[in-house]
């Protein structure tokens, strides 16, 4: 385990998909002089901007990092994803600098913020095939399903895309291992920075209202043609890539199955799913502060938030997990 930086104070600004985390997360950076550590597990791939809804370079008031590390046929962990987040974070708190995450991949930013430390290993066998072959003929839910019904604590710490790792839990469940247990900050959350988590509220009518315009937004703006390129740099099912919201359903699509209006109104309800899942890990959780941005408007949010990373106040404690 690595040293804590328990005096380095952060900011993570965090929600579900289409609560406008990215926009007030900005405003905040730009306040504070600093830059945006995104949190998402998809953002880090080059080239799947449409469907991560990437904030377009030209767009950014502040650096953006942690977005564009991987190609699309690379399986980018999140042991990777962990070390590497942390390098940007320690080097915006040398210059003296708060850094603003933004995400809404639960595992990613408390692999970021908590001691985490992760299972490693392989195991291979005929287990393993049969895993993936559900995957390859199921698609990914279904296998984060059988993990949910089987260890639900251990699908709560895999992000759903995330074959492989689902595999590897379901592969040492067979051993009599889950692979939540094998987290030291499952039970724990033991800080390795003094992190205020703030949390964007809004009705859940008016949520899955947005969830469905912003689908909409990245049809008309060219997910489809995204897709066929990516294509061609080797996206498909078997890497994360291959299996992110949006650009499953679109391969689909692109394959034959269903038509792109079938695709579209899949991904609606896959996102719509989604958020349900980032929800529920936020309040599991339990150490978020939320706000209501459409109550108090963006700025007066800002203002609330720019306050109280300047103030000497208490972060979010070490918290048992339920």
């Amino acid at each position: 385990m690595s040293e804590p930086a328990a005096s380095g104070r952060v900011v993570c600004i965090v929600g579900p998909t289409a609560s406008g985390k990215s926009a007030l997360s900005e405003l905040v950076a730009q306040r504070l002089g600093s830059s945006v550590v995104s949190v998402d597990a998809m953002q880090v791939y080059r080239g799947m901007d449409v469907g991560t809804a990437k904030t377009p370079v030209a767009e950014r008031r502040v650096p953006l990092l942690m977005v564009d590390v991987a190609n699309v046929d690379e399986d980018y962990s999140v042991q990777r994803f962990q070390h590497d987040a942390r390098s940007c974070v320690d080097e915006l708190l040398e210059r003296g600098a708060v850094p603003v995450l933004c995400g809404g991949t639960g595992l990613y930013l408390d692999a970021v913020i908590d001691e985490m430390d992760f299972p490693s290993g392989e195991m291979g066998d005929d287990r393993r095939l049969r895993y993936e072959r559900i995957a390859a003929e199921q698609g990914a839910e279904a296998l984060h399903a059988l993990l949910a019904k089987r260890d639900p604590d251990s699908a709560a710490l895999i992000h759903p895309n995330n074959v492989r790792r689902c595999v590897r839990a379901l592969e040492m469940l067979d051993d009599g291992v889950s692979y939540a247990q094998n987290h030291r900050g499952l039970k724990r959350n033991v800080p390795h920075y003094a992190a205020h988590i703030w949390a964007i509220s809004m009705p859940r009518e008016l949520l899955y209202k947005r969830i469905d315009q912003r689908v909409d937004r990245m049809f008309d703006d060219g997910l489809v043609e995204e897709v066929c390129n990516l294509r061609g740099r080797g996206l498909d099912w078997a890497h994360t890539a291959g299996q992110a919201i949006g650009y499953k359903e679109v391969l689909a699509a692109l394959a034959g199955e269903c038509s792109l209006d079938e695709a579209r109104d899949e991904v609606k309800r896959r996102t719509r799913h989604y958020a349900k899942r980032q929800l529920s890990w936020l309040k599991r959780d339990g150490r978020a502060r939320w706000i209501d941005v459409r109550d108090m408007g963006e700025e007066q949010a800002c203002e609330l938030i720019v306050r109280d990373a300047l103030v000497q106040s208490e972060p979010c404690q070490t918290v048992e997990r339920g």
